[in-house]
């Protein structure tokens, strides 16, 4: 499955690098990720909690930045094992400065799943993975939101549920 996109953040590139790179913040904004641990440089313990329609797992595995050139670009490298499944994905995030105080978040990359989650969701995992896409940019905006000391706006219920039918019936 191919991932990419483009979303444009209220932050400077060094902001979000920075916020990307601290593991603290990444486990944070991440959805499904409930556990990230440094093991070393750029190299972390990830737990995941997944549910993919009717499938549901706990995934542990490895998170690698790779290849950092700051502020400007990283690779992502993932690595994840389930009793359901195992998923590996690699993807490359730029952070290309649109102003001062703006930056367009480009991200593009490629995800494998095996076993019964790739069988069972094959259907479901693209608007998933946009869903999820859209849940991380929501998080990391209220993230540098609240590191700004501005107040955080949240979508409200309904603006929320009508994302996700638009999510889910794109493409």
């Amino acid at each position: 499955m191919h991932l990419e996109g483009t979303h444009t953040l209220n932050a400077s590139p060094k902001l979000i690098w920075d916020m990307l790179m601290d593991a603290d913040t990444l486990a944070k904004v991440t959805p499904a990720i409930s556990s990230l641990e440094l093991i070393e440089e750029g190299k972390y313990k990830a737990i995941s909690d997944v549910k993919i329609g009717p499938v549901k797992g706990n995934f542990k595995g490895s998170l690698e930045v790779a290849d950092p050139v700051e502020p400007e670009k990283f690779t992502l490298k993932m690595k994840q094992n389930s009793k359901i499944g195992n998923v590996s994905a690699e993807g490359v995030i730029s952070l290309n400065p649109v102003s001062k105080n703006q930056t367009e978040v480009v991200f593009s990359g490629d995800a494998r799943l095996s076993g019964t989650i790739a069988r069972t969701s094959q259907r479901l995992v693209s608007g998933v993975a946009k869903t999820l896409t859209d849940q991380f940019f929501e998080s990391l905006e209220q993230e540098i939101q609240l590191k700004k000391g501005e107040e955080v706006t949240q979508k409200s219920f309904w603006d929320r549920i009508v994302q996700f039918f638009k999510n889910l019936f794109s493409k």
